[in-house]
């Protein structure tokens, strides 16, 4: 982290400063149990809680500043060391966007410097994020987000996690709206922008899928000219995002557009799903053949993004290959496999969910589940807005032409796709749903047999991914009490 004194924190936030000028914290929190010695803590309101309402636990855990909208004071009436501000996540910003300036100005001076890489789309940010920062990690100190930190708090706190001795900085971008992404790229200046694509996810918070474009756009929009510019050209709107930037544009392709300069030469998924392929970059070597752990065909795109952003940053091609075909994922509950001991396969990719990665999973569930009894368990795809019944409906047709032995959906937001599947033709015991979680569970743990593949998938909130783990675990034999007196 790069270090700020309070008296520096103050001045750069506009703040009013209560504590010692000298104070220096060693790290940044949001939240009061991830306080150690020597934290700031930022004392934001939230949806739930009010961070002002933990101040104390935060500094009995060792914090020695808080970032506050209020004053805050300890029983005996002592105010907590801290700065004032009126919004503390816009002061977290400031920071942030002040710590990657010190940051490229100390390289510079060291006659090196800071590569910063902004990635957007409304699907397949994180796995992106993941495979580019394991590339350029065989090249350099690099920095990426823990997990989905991707807006106004966990951008910051990412940038928070680098230093001088930072080579490449990857930063998540999301947006619920028109300007957020530009006041993320504003703050951390990319070189490299990569747009993945337009979908409909947050459709009905945005009003509509033209108005996610022009968000998206924003983070090429804030490109300069010396920048680069990785743009999905197999998705229009994205692909119309070339006009809309000054940087230079390098465009990839999963589908052998002809104007793309980073392809996927003879694509496939082996046996196990993983895809396979040979990698075209723009300077024409050849010989770079890709061999994903990933699961899944649609992982092709993440996998020509990253290499795309990554030989934008002057990776060499071979280390590229070789790095994309070593990874598997980063970031829990995307595509994760888990093989159970009695042979049922569980396919946990609930951490997320919209129409095109509703429709991806449910592809590679039916390409993989040849010769078994394929499950999806399925809930519902928030944030859709107008189009929530239309889009769930289409999803429930999909599993039954793609001949899914077995749907269960989950809760009542996604009754829309079990009715679609039974008015497609599935009947009986083909087709079930289950009004909560928990029945799903009693259900799922009577029903699956050896031999079973079982794909979860839901948006976050739903909890699917919760289901998914305890399907992909035995059931605990409850001991005798007794036996667990003993064992305390």
């Amino acid at each position: 982290m790069i270090a700020f004194t309070a008296a520096e924190i103050a001045e750069i936030t506009n703040g009013r400063l209560d504590a010692h000028p000298g104070i220096t914290p060693l790290s940044v929190v949001t939240d009061s149990r991830e306080s150690t010695h020597g934290s700031l803590y930022v004392a934001k309101p939230g949806e739930h809680a009010d961070g002002h309402d933990f101040v104390a636990a935060a500094f009995a855990a060792g914090a020695t500043l808080a970032l506050v909208e209020r004053p805050v004071s300890a029983p005996d009436g002592t105010p907590y060391p801290s700065v004032l501000v009126p919004d503390a996540v816009l002061a977290m910003g400031a920071l942030a966007a002040e710590a990657v300036r010190r940051i490229r100005a100390a390289r510079n001076r060291e006659g090196s410097e800071l590569t910063v890489v902004g990635i957007t789309g409304s699907a397949g940010k994180t796995t992106t994020k993941d495979l580019l920062a394991g590339i350029l990690a065989t090249q350099g100190n690099t920095v990426a987000p823990q997990g989905s930190y991707n807006g106004e708090i966990g951008v910051p706190l990412t940038v928070f996690r680098a230093g001088t001795d930072t080579r490449y900085l990857v930063i998540e971008m999301g947006a619920t709206g028109i300007g957020h992404i530009r006041y993320l790229a504003e703050m951390v200046k990319p070189d490299i922008g990569v747009v993945l694509a337009v979908g409909t996810a947050h459709a009905g918070e945005f009003g509509g899928v033209d108005n996610i474009a022009l968000a998206k756009g924003e983070l090429v929009e804030a490109l300069a000219p010396a920048g680069t510019a990785v743009v999905n050209l197999d998705d229009e709107r994205v692909a119309a995002m070339r006009a809309r930037t000054s940087a230079s544009v390098l465009g990839y392709s999963a589908e052998g557009r002809g104007d793309a300069a980073v392809q996927a030469l003879h694509a496939d998924t082996n046996a196990g799903g993983h895809p396979e392929f040979d990698l075209q970059l723009p300077d024409g070597e050849t010989g770079l053949h890709v061999s994903s752990r990933l699961i899944g065909a649609h992982h092709v795109g993440n996998l020509l993004a990253a290499a795309a952003a990554a030989w934008a940053a002057g990776v060499p091609g071979e280390a590229i290959a070789n790095s994309l075909s070593s990874q598997t994922a980063a970031s829990r509950w995307r595509m994760e496999r888990t093989e159970r001991a009695d042979g049922v396969t569980i396919i946990n990719d609930a951490y997320n969910a919209n129409p095109e990665s509703m429709r991806a999973a449910l592809r590679t569930l039916a390409d993989l589940g040849r010769g078994r009894r394929t499950w999806a368990v399925l809930g519902a795809m928030l944030e859709l807005g107008e189009d929530s019944i239309r889009e769930h409906t289409a999803v429930g047709t999909q599993v039954v032409r793609l001949n899914i032995s077995r749907l269960l959906v989950v809760g009542r937001e996604a009754r829309a796709l079990y009715v679609s599947a039974v008015q497609e033709g599935s009947w009986g015991d083909e087709c079930l749903f289950a009004e909560t979680v928990e029945e799903a569970y009693e259900l799922l743990d009577s029903e699956l047999q050896p031999g079973d593949l079982v794909l979860f998938k839901s948006s976050n909130s739903v909890g699917l991914r919760h289901l998914g783990d305890r399907i992909a675990l035995p059931r605990q034999t409850p001991q005798p009490a007794d036996e667990r007196s003993t064992l305390l």
